[in-house]
């Protein structure tokens, strides 16, 4: 079955689940590409990169974000996408994902309009391929 997600997004710096979630994207089909970034800044400086390009081509159907990272955590980031993500004209998913159970985090995610889910990990294979499926239709 081909998938219309066309490209998805990793922002996390948990090699083991960045490489788990990597496996069950490629053998499940879930995404034709996939963008995998250690932290906030360096996912940032790829969507300011696209702004300034106008290649929305590259932006993501998309994206999991991890919050805490090295560098600029998931606060930071969405602190900052959501200043820019209203110049882009594709719609783009974004979930949380972490490994926190701290609902004050759970409520300040939701807080942001553009956040879609708060994800528990791990996240369980079911539930990962509803969110592909869901989301696409």
């Amino acid at each position: 079955m081909e998938h219309p997600i066309e490209l998805a997004c990793i922002i996390d710096d948990d090699k083991i689940y960045v490489n788990l979630v990597k496996k069950i994207i490629e053998i499940k089909k879930l995404s034709q590409n996939l963008i995998i970034f250690k932290n906030g800044k360096e996912a940032l400086d790829y969507f300011r990169a696209i702004l300034e390009n106008m290649t929305e081509d590259r932006l993501p159907d998309i994206i999991f974000l991890d919050l805490n990272m090295p560098v600029m955590d998931g606060w930071e980031f969405l602190s900052e996408f959501i200043k820019i993500k209203n110049n882009f004209n594709k719609k783009i998913i974004l979930y949380v994902v972490s490994s926190s159970i701290d609902p004050r985090d759970l409520e300040r995610a939701k807080s942001f309009n553009m956040v879609t889910d708060y994800l528990i990990k791990p996240i369980e294979l079911k539930k990962f391929e509803k969110i592909f499926e869901r989301d696409v239709a």
